[in-house]
């Protein structure tokens, strides 16, 4: 019993030895035995693999359990203090919007009781029509986009034409089934506008650019960039309050306003129905309104867009 120790060493020393030295060589001779294998019978190999594959399956997925159980637990910790974060930032906004709630019902109370006194007359109920940009006449003097909708649709001239983003010009011509629109950057386009900020009236004219000039400001106006344009409601063609653009830039005097239009994607307008008829509609005999020539002429005074 006392040799068996000695025996089993002397018998695996050799071997040891004789694999540390040609280890390097079997395994080479094994790998290049494998890819003869693969070259010549490539289903063979393939069955081979798929075994090994199916048989370490069910061991590999055990072993990903544990793995897949703490990415969930650590996913859900992150959505708990996601949740947390989000629920005390939705209580303040809460407590903000009842804050204004409160202060929106004290106006809307005052604001009822002043008209009231003041027999304040509201604005009138607008319809509208929306319509689909079929054509556009984009040349060098023109600015205009046809629509198709007209007289049979309910359009009159003079309607608004707006999207979602702002005034995008109004109807001139007018069709059975369509309609013309001259847009705010068309030369002749003029129409009565107001700074938001300021209250100063003025006229946004169109120059055939993407940047159309606010002209016609009191001398006095304190008008600076980023100011926001709407319609001033003079004229009694397009309602008050319209969103036009912002002043982008002054220099030397001239103000651009950038539209808040995106002329690009214009697609699809509404138009506004106020009921106003501040339109002025020209006389028997008068030929058709155009938009074919490039000079400024009364157009913008028949639209009553125009300074008196």
């Amino acid at each position: 019993m006392a040799r068996r120790p000695g025996s089993f060493t002397s018998v695996a020393q050799p071997v040891r030895s004789f694999w540390s030295r040609f280890a390097f060589a079997l395994l080479l001779a094994g790998a290049f035995t494998l890819m003869l294998l693969g070259k010549a019978d490539v289903l063979l190999v393939e069955r081979f693999r798929t075994s090994v594959a199916d048989a370490l399956a069910p061991v590999l997925e055990v072993l990903s359990r544990p793995a897949a159980s703490v990415a969930d637990t650590v996913a859900a910790a992150r959505r708990l203090r996601d949740l947390r974060a989000e629920n005390e930032r939705l209580r303040v906004d809460n407590d903000r919007l009842e804050r204004w709630q409160h202060v929106a019902r004290r106006l809307e109370a005052e604001n009822k009781a002043l008209r009231a006194l003041t027999n304040y007359v509201p604005e009138p109920a607008v319809a509208f029509i929306t319509a689909r940009v079929i054509a556009d006449a984009g040349g060098a003097f023109v600015r205009s986009a046809m629509i198709n909708a007209g007289s049979d649709q309910g359009v009159r001239r003079g309607l608004a034409a707006v999207t979602g983003d702002g005034l995008a010009g109004g109807v001139v011509e007018l069709g059975s089934r369509h309609a013309r629109v001259l847009l705010i950057t068309d030369l002749n386009s003029q129409i009565p506008v107001v700074v938001e900020r300021t209250r100063d009236p003025g006229v946004l004219a169109g120059d055939n650019t993407r940047l159309p000039r606010l002209v016609y400001l009191p001398q006095n106006a304190q008008v600076l960039p980023g100011d926001r344009i709407v319609t001033s409601g003079h004229g009694g063609v397009f309602p008050a309050g319209l969103p036009i653009g912002v002043v982008t830039a002054i220099d030397d005097g001239s103000i651009k306003v950038m539209p808040y239009v995106d002329w690009n994607r214009l697609e699809y307008v509404r138009l506004l129905d106020y009921g106003l008829d501040g339109l002025v509609r020209p006389a028997a005999g008068t030929p058709p309104f155009t938009l074919m020539g490039p000079e400024r002429s009364d157009r913008g005074r028949l639209l009553g867009l125009a300074p008196k």
